[in-house]
């Protein structure tokens, strides 16, 4: 169902803390806030319009593809509702509160919430149980199960205090009654603010239809703290460790593994113990990631082994059966098929071909101080171990590089890159320096 969503965003991040805005502040890699548009977008909102406060320009830039209304200065829920009424392009279609603040709210909860008031009702709030209920307003209902009010703990009588049912924020309606009750309110309270839940009571006065809906808790969890924060993400990451299980990925010790909003992992791919996943990281069928590797940014053809204690950065790209080994750092990459890095290398900048072998303490240098530089290994190419490759430099098909060298130059296809300083040998002087040394200590 189509809908209009405003979603409420001028948090500063003062609990936090912090200089970031709130809703910027990231769970599974992703802002809060963009964990709750993707959900509003999915569900059918056809515009949606965030409330920021003014002086906010992270914000800002973030939206920049968004209508935004600037609340100014903040009144209230209800104050920053109306602070986007003048942005509201079709007041026909259902209108849709949202939290910027609240990022597992989900897109069937949103539809569901649109769904009420297709189906009759003028208003509908989303609501939880809970037995522990100290600090929610509670929603109040009278016989025939229509929602009366929704009263504040500090105004609550001992009995409505023992209500177990209780407001979670969200709330749905027909734009036009919403907004005219919202301009019937005065900020006559201690706080000196309009507040959106006000309306029921002088909605339901009114003879509107207002009701409730029921979801988990943890998709309406607000932040408040770097310990909510914390606790959003281990909501999150225990999603995110599910559904990649149900499609069809092994995470051996799923506690362990952090994954991204974007993280995509095909079937069969198993993921050892602590490996962390960044933004951008999409791993081929049949592919292994062995314990303590971090990637981001990096794309996998099948069956590929990275790790353990692997780090590969934005830009790598591995093709079928390449084989990353342990204490490997990749940047920029694009290594061919059947290619190995198997172990203490970093390679950035750079192309490496089919079958190529990468040996032990191999450096691309691809950066002069100035500029990056590009290094291409042919396929089939042998780079001996503790190689240094000054790009930019290309390595032929089929070339081998002796260990220890540092390459300056092209080498040909099938041709033999060397660069050694010639070997010393002395007889009988390592005897005479431990005896050197030997005297030296004593004195």
């Amino acid at each position: 169902m189509a809908f209009t969503a405003i979603i409420l965003a001028a948090g500063k991040g003062s609990r936090l803390k912090s200089n970031l805005p709130k809703p910027l502040h990231r769970v599974g890699g992703n802002p809060m806030l963009g964990w709750v548009i993707d959900s509003a977008t999915s569900a059918g909102a056809t515009q949606i319009i965030p409330v920021i406060s003014k002086d906010s320009p992270a914000l800002e830039a973030y939206l920049s593809d968004f209508e935004v209304a600037i609340q100014d200065p903040p009144l209230g829920t209800g104050h920053a509702v109306l602070a986007a009424s003048a942005h509201i392009k079709d007041k026909s279609k259902p209108l849709i509160i949202l939290f910027g603040d609240t990022p597992l709210i989900s897109a069937a909860s949103i539809s569901a919430l649109a769904k009420t008031i297709e189906e009759g009702l003028d208003i509908c709030v989303v609501g939880f149980e809970t037995e522990s209920q100290k600090g929610y307003g509670r929603l109040v209902f009278d016989g025939s199960g229509q929602l009366t009010r929704i009263v504040e703990e500090s105004e609550a009588s001992s009995a409505e205090k023992e209500i177990t049912t209780v407001n979670g924020g969200m709330m749905a309606g027909r734009a036009d009654v919403m907004l005219s009750l919202l301009e019937t309110l005065s900020p006559d309270n201690s706080q000196g603010e309009i507040f959106l839940t006000d309306i029921i009571a002088s909605g339901h006065a009114a003879g509107h239809k207002i009701n409730a809906i029921f979801i988990d808790q943890s998709e309406i969890s607000g932040v408040n703290s770097r310990a909510d924060l914390a606790h959003i993400e281990r909501l999150l990451q225990h999603k995110l460790r599910a559904a990649a299980m149900a499609q069809g990925a092994t995470l051996i010790a799923p506690e362990t593994v952090f994954l991204s909003s974007d993280t995509v992992l095909e079937r069969d791919v198993v993921i050892e113990p602590h490996v962390v996943f960044g933004a951008g990281v999409h791993i081929g069928e049949g592919s292994i990631i062995k314990a303590f590797s971090h990637l981001e940014g990096v794309q996998t053809k099948a069956c590929c082994v990275i790790g353990p204690y692997a780090r590969l950065r934005p830009g790598t790209e591995l093709d079928e059966g390449v084989k990353i080994g342990n204490f490997v750092e990749t940047k920029k990459a694009r290594i061919a098929a059947g290619a190995k890095v198997n172990h203490l290398s970093y390679i950035g900048d750079a192309e490496v071909g089919e079958q190529a072998n990468i040996g032990a303490g191999t450096i691309t240098c691809n950066y002069d101080g100035f500029n990056k530089h590009q290094t291409l290994i042919g396929a089939g190419a042998f780079i001996g171990s503790n190689t240094a490759l000054v790009a930019p430099v290309s390595v032929g098909a089929g070339a081998i590089i002796g260990a220890g060298s540092t390459i300056t130059k092209n080498v040909p296809d099938d041709g033999l890159g060397l660069t050694r300083a010639p070997q010393a040998n002395s007889e009988n002087m390592a005897d005479k320096l431990r005896q050197r040394f030997q005297k030296a200590k004593k004195k």
